[in-house]
C-alpha cells in the first residue's frame, strides 16, 4: 500500500509539473514526463522480485524448463516497455510513431513467445500420438 501511494504521488506530481512546464517549454515538459515515468518504473521494479520468486517456485514445482518460463517474462517486459513508449509518443503528439512502436512491440513479443508456442505444440502432438 505504501508503494502504491508513492507511485500515485510521483505520478500526480510529475503530471502536474509536466503540464505547467509544457505551457512554456513543450520539449522540457516531455522530459519531465519521461523522467517521471522512469522513476515510477523504478519504484515498480521493486515489486518484480516477488514475481520472479513465484516464477522460480512455479518452475521448480512444475518441472518446467526455463525455456518455457523465460518467454512469458520477456513478453510481459516487452508489453510494458511498448505501452510506456507508445504513450510517451502519443503524449508528444506523434500518434503515427506510437502506432508503429506498438505494432513492432507486438511483433517482437510474438517472436519471443515462439519457443513457448513450439513447446506447447510439441506437447499437444505428443498427447495426440499417445491416444
Amino acid at each position: 500500500m505504501d508503494l502504491t501511494l508513492k507511485i500515485a504521488a510521483a505520478g500526480m506530481t510529475g503530471a502536474l509539473c509536466a503540464m505547467v512546464i509544457r505551457r512554456h517549454v513543450p520539449e522540457l515538459g516531455m522530459v519531465v514526463a519521461l523522467v517521471t515515468g522512469v522513476l515510477i518504473l523504478g519504484l515498480a521494479l521493486t515489486l518484480f522480485s516477488g514475481v520472479t520468486e513465484f516464477l522460480d517456485e512455479l518452475q521448480e514445482l512444475s518441472g518446467l524448463a526455463p525455456s518455457v518460463v523465460a518467454p512469458m517474462v520477456k513478453t510481459a517486459g516487452i508489453a510494458i516497455v511498448t505501452k510506456y513508449v507508445g504513450a510517451l509518443c502519443k503524449d508528444a503528439g506523434e500518434g503515427g510513431i506510437a502506432s508503429v512502436v506498438e505494432t513492432a512491440g507486438a511483433a517482437v513479443a510474438l517472436l519471443v513467445a515462439l519457443p513457448l508456442l513450439r513447446t506447447v505444440l510439441q506437447t499437444l502432438l505428443g498427447l495426440l500420438k499417445t491416444s
